[in-house]
């Protein structure tokens, strides 16, 4: 990606499950974007056949060569052996599906990690189709967050969903309701905190707000309703304001329903969620579509669509970009950020 710094910054975009919207809504939403290099990392078949669904000319999708100086065009790399027609029948992944969107995603993250300037943007995976693919490395897939950070070998990473009324981070991710008590952990809470907060202020929030919810309604009534917000959740806000010092303020244990009511009115600018539904519920209900997932913690810059495969509607040309355009752009403004 070094020659990419001509025009920065460079996007590279794993494509996501060839047999779902990922190849689709990439295309459509790259050729819209000007001031930055794009790479999609697919298969050029797909990619082709995505273009021609989409009415977009063949001579904008031009093979990358390690060169990337014309944003009108979108390049693309051919990612592994070439996939089969019924590779990318809709909604039915195959085995060889399944392992390509992970070669995509590993293959972007290797181009992303040599450049400075560049981000990594990914289209929407199954996970099941991952982890049943095959691959003996796949068998744990539990998404992009957890195996980007194995990846980079990060010691933290931080899903984070961010529009233009709400920022939002998680303590915990993809982990079974049940067990969501045991794993908010005052590293976990501390962490979520820190890097919402160093988020918000590479978009341009100089002294970000933050509200930390509560794990138990109304912030746990004084135990009476749950022990965590004490045993957890205080400890780790303490621990983010060390970290923080004046550079930001945080709020908490705050009830969540207040701190997300709040926030989408504008008395924070983010608020730290102890687990994956009570972030991602009001997100999808105020920008469902147009959010944006974004991994804090990594050393490279990782941004993604808010939505799955949609393998209902996939390959009938009705899936809206708007999402992955968000995702392009938003991506361009942290590395922006970060520079600064």
């Amino acid at each position: 990606m070094q020659k990419v710094r001509r025009l920065l910054p460079g996007l590279v975009v794993s494509t996501g499950c060839p047999a779902g919207i990922g190849p689709e809504v990439s295309i459509a939403a790259a050729v819209k974007v000007r001031g930055a290099a794009k790479v999609l990392l697919g298969d050029e078949r797909t990619l082709r056949a995505a273009a021609e669904l989409r009415g977009i000319a063949q001579r904008r999708l031009v093979a990358w060569d390690g060169q990337a100086r014309d944003d009108a065009k979108v390049y693309f790399a051919q990612v592994g052996e070439p996939l089969k027609d019924k590779d990318r029948a809709p909604g039915k992944p195959t085995a060889r599906a399944g392992n390509a969107q992970l070669e995509y995603v590993e293959a972007g993250y290797t181009l992303v990690k040599s450049s400075l300037n560049a981000a990594l943007v990914t289209g929407p995976v199954s996970k099941a189709a991952i982890a049943h693919s095959g691959l003996d490395r796949a068998r744990g897939f539990l998404g992009h967050t957890e195996w980007l950070q194995e990846l980079d070998g990060a010691k933290t990473s931080v899903m984070c969903f961010v529009c233009d009324r709400l920022a939002t981070s998680l303590v915990t991710t993809h982990v079974p309701i049940g067990r969501v008590p045991r794993e908010v952990k005052p590293a976990g809470v501390s962490a979520a905190t820190v890097e919402l907060a160093r988020l918000l202020q590479q978009l341009g929030r100089k002294k970000p707000s933050l509200a930390v919810a509560s794990l138990n309604p109304h912030a746990g009534e004084s135990k009476l309703l749950g022990g965590e917000e004490a045993s957890a959740i205080a400890p780790g806000i303490a621990a983010a304001r060390k970290v923080l010092g004046k550079s930001a303020l945080v709020t908490g244990p705050v009830g969540a329903e207040t701190a997300y009511r709040k926030a989408s009115a504008g008395g924070y600018d983010g608020v730290v969620a102890m687990y994956h539904d009570q972030a991602t519920i009001p997100m999808k209900l105020l920008a469902f579509g147009d959010a944006v997932n974004v991994t804090a913690g990594l050393s490279i810059v990782r941004t993604s669509v808010d939505h799955g495969t949609a393998y209902d509607i996939a390959w009938r040309g009705e899936a809206n970009e708007d999402g992955m355009r968000a995702a392009l752009d938003l991506a361009v403004r942290i590395v922006q950020g970060r520079k600064a």
